[in-house]
């Protein structure tokens, strides 16, 4: 697979980073301005840069040429060359306009919010299909900055030499090339969702609801799923740990099995190729019965990272009322105190609780989440419907699947057969009749 995450910014890893965190007054609280700087701090060292500094600028309004003012731009072009800065990381969406004047001003390389997000991403995809998103969004990406030869994305795969004639520019022919290969990636893509849709029909035949988890990168999520399955998903304490999609089954207290799929980590300003790249893996968010928004509630900006979510769901057509929303209020055993963990839970001020209910967990410690499985248990039965079964009295193996999979609301018994009213999902009732043709 083509590394072009890495051609497309040019970072080298080490190397001395100056961060900085444009705000407009404006669009962002106070509050959330160190929170700001940390998370762009944090997203530079997740490609192991060396964080010289980093600031928070105030900007009355932004310039179209720069961004910054150009006493800002003087000012940080005289701290880069003193402090022999490498990579300035600048905590906005660039215009290419604005990258290359930077770059000039500073003499040095430049990288947007976006770019180094790619970055990231493309240091962590490992499967196919995750090299096929993250390559898909930097080409998107980088299509409107052509500033150098891209024909090395052909080059790497073997070689396309006729291609482009002898009067083309090198710009055009660059441009071609990326139009080419992001219509190629689009079609792989395509494949990939459509086997996708053919293994969620098989999972619903096999009648297995589905749970997602969903959060802000580094809420986490891996943690989660690895104590729910027993799976040994990456866990590290950095953004964007996990990228590739996982499932897993699960067996919940009632001995229902479920399969649990952990998620891409979102962020803050995710941009719209970004979240169009990875549709393909979100649709399991989409098609799911349960979906868990696992969340930092020690985080200094816990609101603004489930705001930040709730934006990237509406944008896949997930209202944020959606009742299978449960909100999984994670690293409680970080909060000062555990009599803060009633207030946490009910409290408005962390934004207010999604129809499918709330509970706070800690799932490094394994705190609470006998509190989750109950919560998912309900919302997965929340379905049934009531049935009326006879049964032979002789049938000892279809009553008690009966009583392990739904709930006995009335029964009455004659000398040879059992007739029951019972509680059952949709799906356990065929997987009932499939199991016991004969009893239904």
């Amino acid at each position: 697979m083509t590394q072009a995450y890495t051609d497309i910014s040019g970072v080298r890893h080490n190397e001395r980073a100056l961060v900085l965190n444009p705000v407009l007054k404006s669009e962002r609280a106070e509050d959330d301005n160190d929170a700001a700087l940390q998370e762009i701090v944090d997203l530079a060292r997740a490609i192991d840069l060396a964080v010289v500094c980093g600031a928070t600028l105030f900007l009355t309004k932004t310039v179209p040429a720069t961004l910054l003012g150009s006493g800002q731009v003087e000012e940080f072009a005289n701290l880069v060359k003193h402090q022999n800065i490498v990579i300035v990381v600048v905590n906005h969406t660039l215009t290419p306009v604005q990258q290359r004047n930077l770059e000039r001003a500073f003499n040095c390389k430049v990288i947007d919010r976006v770019g180094i997000i790619l970055e990231i991403f493309g240091a962590r995809a490992k499967t196919s299909e995750g090299k096929l998103q993250v390559e898909l969004a930097a080409l998107n990406y980088q299509k409107s900055r052509l500033v150098r030869s891209w024909t090395h994305l052909e080059r790497q795969r073997g070689g396309f030499g006729f291609m482009g004639g002898p009067g083309e520019t090198q710009l055009e022919t660059d441009r071609r090339i990326i139009t080419d290969r992001i219509a190629r990636l689009k079609k792989e893509l395509e494949k990939v969702r459509r086997t996708r849709g053919l293994s969620r029909e098989a999972r619903h035949r096999a009648e297995h609801p589905t749970v997602a988890l969903v959060g802000y990168t580094n809420a986490g999520k891996s943690t989660l799923f690895n104590r729910l399955t027993g799976a040994e998903v990456l866990v590290k304490d950095m953004l964007f740990a996990t990228l590739d999609p996982t499932m897993r089954g699960m067996k919940l207290p009632n001995g229902r099995e479920v399969i649990v799929s952990d998620t891409v980590g979102f962020i803050s300003d995710l941009p719209t190729h970004l979240i169009e790249a990875f549709r393909a893996t979100l649709e399991e968010v989409l098609q799911a019965d349960v979906i868990l928004h696992v969340r930092d509630i020690s985080h200094p900006d816990a609101k603004g990272q489930r705001d930040a979510v709730m934006d990237v769901l509406a944008d896949l057509g997930i209202a944020v009322d959606d009742e299978r929303i449960i909100e999984v209020l994670n690293k409680i055993d970080l909060l000062p105190s555990a009599q803060e963990i009633p207030y946490v839970a009910s409290s408005g001020g962390f934004g207010h609780g999604a129809r499918g209910g709330k509970v706070g967990i800690s799932a490094l410690t394994g705190e609470g989440v006998p509190d989750l499985l109950d919560l998912i248990e309900k919302r997965v039965s929340s379905r049934a419907k009531t049935y009326d079964i006879k049964l032979p009295l002789s049938d000892g193996a279809a009553l008690s699947w009966l009583h392990a999979h739904g709930k006995i609301v009335k029964r009455r018994d004659s000398k040879t057969h059992a007739t029951l009213k019972v509680d059952l999902e949709k799906a356990d009732y065929g997987r009932f009749q499939s199991k016991f043709k004969k009893k239904s």
